[in-house]
């Protein structure tokens, strides 16, 4: 395998990328002169130096000058932190934010749970998950937990997979577990869901 090839496989791990689309970007790459190369690989190593995970929500956030390994939303203390809203993805946490509705705490599972997944624990954030959830239960009064999943059937099978895993927190704690209302359409994803159509799901959450 040559190294054109390696890097067509290197684009196809992307999400939502198939070979084709892979061909194409290594093409483009190859039109462009050294300097936007360089340009490029530059900027992937920086990346990888200036942003770093949320200890807490586990989203990824550009590190301030406190060096803080806490994001800003976790250490706002304006935030209601008696919710907490689940949701798969860092790009469905950021359409969310941008509807200024959802005014609580956020925890990113980093996947979702194939329908046929032997070891659904090895696709999510589950230890994480629960860590954190006990920790708000005792230290925050958290008392309601909002499953923001795609409406399509990799989603409706995570969120299933997840009402069943926080089910001992719920009775315990009287603790409400609520989705997304029908603001969304069955197959939508979160991901290219306008900002109205998102505050529409969340002020009809179940």
């Amino acid at each position: 395998m040559n190294n054109t090839e390696k890097l067509v496989e290197l684009f196809r791990e992307f999400p939502g990328i198939g070979p084709r689309q892979a061909k194409r970007f290594v093409y483009f790459l190859l039109t462009r002169n050294n300097d936007y190369s360089s340009e490029l690989s530059r900027l992937i190593g920086e990346v990888k130096k200036d942003v770093t995970s949320c200890d807490m929500c586990f989203r990824f956030f550009s590190r301030d000058v406190s060096e803080s390994r806490t994001c800003p939303i976790c250490r706002d203390s304006h935030r209601d932190t008696h919710s907490l809203m689940i949701v798969s993805h860092d790009i469905d946490f950021e359409n969310i934010e941008k509807t200024h509705f959802y005014t609580g705490l956020y925890f990113i599972l980093g996947g979702t749970v194939p329908i046929l997944e032997k070891n659904p624990e090895k696709r999510i954030r589950q230890s994480e998950l629960l860590a954190q959830i006990d920790k708000k239960i005792h230290n925050e009064g958290l008392s309601e937990i909002i499953l923001a999943l795609n409406y399509n059937p990799e989603g409706e099978h995570t969120l299933l997979y997840l009402t069943s895993l926080l089910r001992p927190f719920v009775e315990k704690n009287n603790i409400k577990i609520s989705t997304l209302g029908r603001g969304l359409s069955t197959g939508t994803e979160l991901e290219y869901s306008d900002p109205d159509t998102i505050k529409n799901a969340l002020k009809n959450r179940q």
